[in-house]
């Protein structure tokens, strides 16, 4: 039974690039999916885009192309990558030209579009959004983007069309790489159980590098060899279904049914019902069995119908969050760290008396993580404080970063290494739409 070999080249937006390099020389693939979308990714790009038309996609593309495509070209490797984010179509034609430069003549690059429902989102104004169970019409801020979670479909015909390299927006993370098993074994886009499995080898694959050990490692308790050359995680999977997960031998990292047990929660609500635009996944039964070394067999997954509808994220202008840090250190650091803390509270208050929407103090390496101010420590060698605000427009939060700063010269004492920074906050919001609003089209071009 014929059986394929897809590799994950990234797991985030600015992950490393070597080993997917070494995927591709090493690892036999037929496909490498770079997986490089968070949910405020393509609002950011999408601010990207305003300011120049030819921008918007992932920062790294560039660098990645350069690097991959040769190498695809040798290796006879197909690429399917959400790079595009905000702009796919700018992102196929830098790739092409990165291609040309290359003398890769005669290579396909197919584009896929169609998640960017802006132009639409008025006919959404009465619909809830998820995070603050009122209508899209209340979101306090501007909308900068809209795009739908797209399935498989604009991929796979982008595969029909010959791609070497297919390049999207906004699909679920999955679909990059549930789509060449697709194409590649002709599955029903009604067969919910491979449709299953396709998705759950997506899960597994798209987050690089911690499925084979990163997320799970821990010095001491779950050691992970070979960390500092992580390999990342292949998938073999079958015309009937059959899925194993591995890595190129000789990279670090492991895997195995733990490291793949953790990989599998990430991000899972409801296992029984993991929804995604092509199927509804079934985790509840999955199995994880040690085949070889560096080999895991996963079983026990099965699928249900499609919903009718399409996650929407929406990106929007919310606020601006000023922050500043500043160290002390030797004896008596903490009190005057404290002090510090108090001074700018009562400083903030003085030059803006209620125009923060939110405030947070830090006590770095005593309370920043757990945001427990009842904490019981002992005294530290050094403590760093960190104050950060949001308000509604930035002459406002960068008060917060000027105080901080301030203290340099108004204690107290020993006030050292301060930093500052004002950002614009683009937030993300979620809604749900009806899935025949998207329609999935493909852009060629032909090097």
């Amino acid at each position: 039974m014929r059986t394929i070999r897809i590799g994950s080249g990234a797991g985030y937006a600015g992950d490393r690039v070597e080993p997917s390099l070494e995927l591709i020389e090493k690892g036999n693939l037929d496909y490498i999916s770079y997986e490089c979308l968070a949910e405020r990714t393509i609002a950011i790009g999408q601010q990207a885009k305003l300011k120049d038309p030819k921008k918007g996609y992932n920062g790294l593309l560039e660098a990645r192309m350069e690097k991959a495509l040769p190498l695809i070209w040798e290796h006879k490797v197909k690429l399917i990558t959400n790079m595009g984010s905000a702009n796919p179509i700018a992102a196929a034609e830098k790739t092409v030209e990165i291609a040309q430069k290359h003398g890769l003549t005669g290579m396909k690059v197919v584009c896929v579009i169609g998640d960017d429902i802006l132009p639409m989102i008025d006919k959404y104004q009465d619909t809830e959004v998820w995070e603050t169970h009122e209508a899209l019409s209340k979101l306090d801020g501007q909308i900068v983007s809209a795009n739908a979670y797209m399935g498989v479909e604009g991929i796979v015909k982008a595969l029909e069309a010959g791609a070497d390299v297919v390049i999207t927006g906004r699909v679920a993370d999955p679909a990059i790489f549930m789509a060449p098993a697709i194409y590649e074994f002709g599955w029903s886009m009604e067969d919910w159980d491979k449709l299953g499995k396709g998705t759950c080898m997506g899960h597994l694959l798209e987050c690089g590098g911690q499925a084979t050990g990163g997320y799970f490692a821990e010095p001491g308790k779950k050691d992970v060899p070979g960390f500092g050359h992580l390999g990342f995680p292949i998938a073999e999977i079958s015309e009937d279904g059959k899925l194993v997960i591995t890595k190129v031998e000789d990279a670090g990292g492991m895997v195995t049914p733990v490291t793949l047990s953790e990989q599998i929660c990430y991000e899972i609500h409801d296992p029984e019902n993991y929804i995604t635009p092509d199927v509804v996944a079934n985790f509840k039964n999955i199995t994880f069995t040690q085949v070889g070394p560096d080999r895991v067999e996963v079983t026990g997954i099965t699928g249900k119908p499609k919903t009718d509808t399409f996650k929407c994220s929406i990106g929007y202008k919310d606020c601006f969050i000023g922050d500043g840090e500043i160290s002390y250190g030797g004896p008596g650091c903490l009190e005057r760290a404290k002090l510090a803390i108090e001074v700018l509270k009562e400083r903030l208050e003085l030059v803006a008396p209620g125009q923060f929407d939110e405030m947070k103090y830090d006590l770095i390496g005593c309370n920043s993580l757990y945001w427990n101010p009842d904490y019981k420590y002992n005294e530290p060698s050094e403590v760093r404080v960190r104050v950060a605000g949001r308000a509604k427009t930035k002459a406002i939060a960068d008060l917060i970063p000027n105080e901080v700063e301030a203290l340099y010269t108004n204690g107290p004492a020993g006030g050292c290494g301060a930093v500052k920074r004002t950002r614009d906050i683009v937030s993300v919001a979620s809604i749900l739409i009806n899935r025949n609003d998207v329609k999935p089209e493909i852009v060629v071009y032909t090097v």
